[in-house]
């Protein structure tokens, strides 16, 4: 059975990390191919199924885990918001928003100033550096829960919805909103650490309404982050406008 709250911040997750390893990826495979640069992909897409599968197989020896659902719950909320924080300040215009056309073209130039091996680690590294945030947060929401089926096959699905959209499209796909994803995702991830950091601190019982409680932390977050986002840039635009007079 799928736990939604975990298979839905690691689809939103995946799917953002997805999208720029694709571009990397087409952007290589015009200069080494398809073949190469997907051989690359799926090498390091192995690598990452490897550590998951380690991973989970290594935890599941154990049946009490509540010895590092502090560690988890503070790495949740670091995570967490380090997205919530680049998608408020790219809100705000304090920050350029994530440009995939901009990537396609940076990485083309660098494959263009190697050989085919230079961009084959291109494709790979793209694609496991990507991969490794999407590796991890599938491995902090399923490490407490032990719902590992669910984060692991959101993951995969949010991969095949972005290939299928990539090469139907045939181009980088710059049209994802990116930085809305990361925002909800982001007070998502928060309102996971938050909650099982003070449980883990507090103990059984620490929450009132149990689970329920993380739908609050999560609305508090989302709402929370989108006004300081909203005043922000306010004072941007005031700051620009007294400028330009």
């Amino acid at each position: 059975m799928i736990d939604w709250a975990i298979a839905l911040p690691s689809f939103l997750t995946a799917a953002v990390e997805w999208v720029e390893a694709f571009t990397i990826v087409l952007a290589v495979s015009l200069s080494i191919g398809w073949r190469r640069a997907v051989m690359a992909s799926l090498t390091a897409l192995l690598v990452l199924a490897a550590m998951t599968a380690a991973t989970g197989g290594i935890l599941q020896l154990g049946d009490n885990l509540q010895y590092i659902q502090y560690g988890i719950g503070v790495f949740l909320m670091l995570f967490g918001v380090r997205w919530l924080a680049k998608a408020i300040a790219r809100h705000a215009g304090l920050k350029a928003l994530h440009d995939e056309d901009e990537e396609f073209r940076h990485t083309q130039e660098l494959t263009r100033r190697g050989d085919d091996k230079a961009a084959w680690l291109i494709a790979f590294n793209g694609v496991m550096l990507e991969g490794l945030e999407v590796w991890l947060v599938v491995v902090a929401l399923s490490m407490k829960t032990q719902h590992w089926a669910s984060g692991a096959g959101a993951a995969i699905a949010a991969l095949v919805v972005v290939v299928a959209a990539g090469l139907a499209a045939r181009k980088p796909l710059s049209k994802v909103p990116e930085n809305v994803i990361k925002f909800v995702v982001g007070a998502m991830i928060v309102a996971f650490g938050t909650f099982w950091t003070l449980e883990s601190a507090g103990g059984t019982g620490a929450w009132p309404f149990g689970d329920y409680a993380l739908l609050a932390l999560f609305a508090f977050y989302l709402v929370a982050g989108y006004i300081i986002a909203t005043v922000m840039r306010s004072q941007v635009n005031n700051r620009i406008a007294g400028a330009t007079k």
